[in-house]
């Protein structure tokens, strides 16, 4: 496989284009996708696609649907120490989150995101090392541009140690099982949460 390190770049590229140069939600996440399949091209995976539903662990699939769920609702119970901006909800209706859009953008956002990055992140780029891999930060770090704005900047110190934990978390599920079926979940269930968590703080 050719250098896999330079493959971020895309992904990282679309998603600040698409919140800073056409400043749209849409625009953003859907470009995001195509520049993981742009990456995907050109390293030529082998990984074959039934690894997402290979049989795993019962208990992995458990675990990581209840621990990625308190994603979204820590979000929300503790928004005042998250130092969320007041003006959340007219930032996000300046992407094109609004009353309209959000319903579909929380069901293409939970039901395809994780697909495209658990492959990615966790099967294409992941490592099998058990200890923290630099992936993992690099899988963290794009998140500082999606809340850019939106909140404290020593919470989004504190957002990315937790994704760069989230993402060692997967990556050992993924190492252990071979399969990316319970990251998948929990990375949906996750991504349910705190898109829902965001709506309700925005509303």
């Amino acid at each position: 496989m050719k250098s896999k390190w330079l493959a971020p770049i895309l992904p990282y590229l679309a998603v600040w284009a698409g919140l800073f140069v056409f400043k749209n939600a849409w625009v953003t996440l859907l470009g995001f996708h195509l520049a993981i399949l742009l990456a995907l091209t050109f390293l030529r995976p082998s990984l074959p696609l039934n690894i997402f539903f290979k049989t795993t662990k019962r208990r992995h699939i458990f675990l990581s649907i209840i621990l990625c769920a308190t994603s979204g609702l820590g979000l929300y119970l503790l928004r005042d120490v998250f130092g969320i901006a007041p003006d959340l909800q007219e930032q996000l209706a300046a992407i094109g989150l609004n009353a309209s859009t959000w319903f579909w953008f929380i069901a293409y956002f939970t039901l395809a995101n994780p697909f495209f990055e658990e492959y990615f992140w966790r099967g294409v780029l992941g490592s099998d090392a058990e200890p923290f891999h630099i992936g993992d930060l690099v899988y963290a770090g794009y998140h500082i541009m999606v809340v850019w704005n939106k909140t404290h900047p020593f919470s989004m110190v504190f957002m990315v140690l937790v994704l760069t934990l989230a993402g060692w978390f997967l990556r050992q599920l993924y190492r252990r099982d071979k399969s990316l079926l319970a990251p998948v979940l929990g990375h949906m269930v996750a991504d349910f949460s705190i898109l829902l968590a965001v709506y309700f703080m925005a509303s």
